[in-house]
């Protein structure tokens, strides 16, 4: 190296508030996922016999979806737990990662289920059968209940972490469908149009496909490393480059490790070694600014930039 070893790098984890953050947000996380648990699971049996007797395909299918809620929320709740424990040097991040794969597998259960509900609405578009709507419409009202008392507890959480988002998604597309499926009871007692019930369950998985690709789609964004759509990488650089006696920014990459954890890494060239301390600290102190609390920056003169040309044609 072409400067001191004090000056060589960075690995700053600007962890004081961030840190403590994160585990704040983690424990009124983990708080909220089990009360979701515990009532979604309690209903979800009744939701099931309710189904049964009324032969509402609406009903089963908000079951189905109900059932996808407690193991969503179950895994999440897991995850929470088994991704704060501590590191170890094989996993230098821990197992922060499991958030973002329970995020992907319900995200991927909501889709599977909803396909399996359209081609069910279709065969009963074909073969309309009966619907007890009294029955149809009281079990609904109370699966309304259950779900809006799940996602009032999970609100609050859902949008600093990927793993609760997805256990959200699920609730809030049972809400959505608990409406709906009233509405469809509501319908069929008062016309007998049957059709009602396959439509309601089109309509409501239609809502649930378009929040279930959404937390698909993010979830592989950080399991590709990618940047976050909420931060430019322009903007990185252009910060970087502002800093007092930084003459150029390479190899700079700007990922997410889990949520609410933004991590960042690049070489800067700074000819004077006198200057890299005062160049650290000013670098982390703009990138504290965007919201990247993990930096990585190693600082070098313009030989070493040109040895690595070499090394990496």
């Amino acid at each position: 190296m072409t400067h001191d070893h004090r000056a060589a790098g960075s690995h700053g984890h600007s962890h004081g508030h961030s840190h403590g953050d994160r585990h704040a947000h983690a424990d009124r996380s983990s708080r909220a996922l089990r009360l979701a648990l515990i009532v979604t699971a309690t209903f979800f049996f009744a939701e099931v016999i309710g189904g049964l007797v009324s032969n509402s395909l609406a009903l089963l299918a908000d079951a189905g979806h109900m059932l996808t809620d407690v193991g969503a929320l179950a895994l999440s709740l897991f995850v929470a737990w088994f991704s704060r424990q501590a590191a170890s040097p094989e996993k230098t991040y821990g197992y922060l990662r499991w958030e973002i794969l329970a995020a992907l597998l319900n995200g991927a259960a909501l889709l599977v289920i909803s396909v399996w509900i359209c081609a069910e609405a279709v065969l009963r578009f074909r073969h309309p059968e009966p619907v007890a709507a009294g029955i149809m419409l009281g079990v609904a009202v109370a699966g309304l209940l259950v779900n809006v008392v799940a996602a009032v507890a999970l609100h609050g959480s859902h949008k600093h972490n990927l793993n609760v988002r997805g256990a959200y998604l699920h609730v809030l597309g049972d809400l959505l469908a608990s409406i709906a499926t009233i509405a469809a009871a509501l319908v069929i007692q008062f016309t007998g149009w049957v059709i009602a019930d396959p439509i309601t369950s089109i309509v409501s998985t239609v809502l649930i496909v378009r929040g279930a690709w959404s937390l698909v789609s993010d979830a592989i964004q950080v399991l590709l490393e990618a940047a976050p759509s909420h931060i430019a990488i322009a903007e990185v650089r252009r910060k970087i480059e502002e800093v007092a006696h930084v003459e150029s920014v390479h190899d700079l990459h700007v990922w997410t490790v889990t949520s609410g954890l933004v991590a960042m890494s690049a070489h800067a060239i700074v000819r004077e070694p006198s200057h890299h301390q005062i160049v650290l600290e000013r670098v982390h102190d703009a990138m504290r600014e965007l919201g990247i609390s993990h930096v990585t920056i190693q600082l070098e003169r313009q030989e070493m930039y040109d040895r690595e040309l070499h090394l990496h044609p």
